[in-house]
């Protein structure tokens, strides 16, 4: 089921590593910043693009595949190897069984190609975490249907209603940080569970070192800092190119239609 989702191009450019060795699995969860979920649950799975093959076959006719430096089909590789770990998310769940997606490998592809040994046009683009839950999150916030969802156009809202959508996924931060985190970053909860108490009073820390005082501060001023999260676009591109991807392309002047 996993690996035969609806495919654009039908080539089937992806790789799954099952990780179940408990030392790679403590391993992993330092490559993807120390995420104790990936330590502690039984099974981890490295979503990969993997262009390896797709050229080795190719080349083994004497044809050149070049998705490695072709957009499009990267951004339609990416999209195939998602539908494929969805797949799996959604028979984990008719088993009773819990996943976490884990996209922070994204910041550390150069390790996890070494752990993995991962060949060149290779690349992990997403780990999925899998294991029988002890806990449940009570509710995990989203915004209602009819915000993402438009009909035959997109639809634009105004600035008071995508204000309003968002107050209500996430609600106000109340005086109860612990409450306000369970709604909008399970993650620090969870690890408190798993590995003592610190998370989440480092998290009210720093919010009230920033003055967090909404839901966009916290999401872009400390969950993802903007400044941090664009610093990271010449990492994860000298990344691409070490793994054989290379798609950016600088256009002069003269070459513009």
């Amino acid at each position: 089921m996993s690996v035969r989702p609806g495919q654009l191009h039908n080539i089937q450019p992806l790789s799954i590593i099952v990780v179940r060795d408990p030392e790679r699995r403590a391993r992993l969860a330092d490559i993807v910043g120390e995420q104790p979920w990936v330590k502690n649950a039984p099974l981890s799975l490295v979503f990969c693009i993997d262009f390896h093959r797709v050229k080795a076959w190719a080349g083994s006719f004497d044809v050149e595949f070049r998705g490695e430096s072709t957009l499009c089909s990267f951004l339609i590789a990416y999209a195939d190897v998602m539908c494929a770990a969805q797949n799996v998310v959604v028979l984990a769940q008719d088993h009773g069984l819990g996943s976490v997606y884990v996209g922070t490998i994204l910041s550390a592809i150069g390790e996890a190609r070494r752990e993995f040994e991962l060949p060149r046009y290779v690349l992990p683009a997403m780990v999925l975490t899998i294991g029988y839950p002890k806990s449940i999150p009570k509710h995990i916030p989203k915004l209602e249907v009819g915000v993402v969802v438009h009909h035959e156009t997109y639809r634009r809202s105004g600035d008071d209603e995508i204000a309003g959508a968002f107050e209500k996924k996430y609600g106000v931060i109340d005086e109860d940080v612990g409450e306000y985190l369970k709604r909008a970053f399970i993650e620090v909860v969870e690890r408190d569970k798993q590995e003592g108490e610190g998370w989440v009073a480092g998290v009210r820390e720093a919010m009230k070192k920033l003055e967090i005082r909404n839901n966009a501060q916290f999401l872009f001023e400390l969950r993802y800092p903007q400044d941090a999260m664009v610093a990271m676009n010449r990492d994860l591109v000298d990344s691409l190119r070490d793994a054989g991807f290379d798609f950016f392309i600088e256009t002069s002047a003269e070459d513009a239609p």
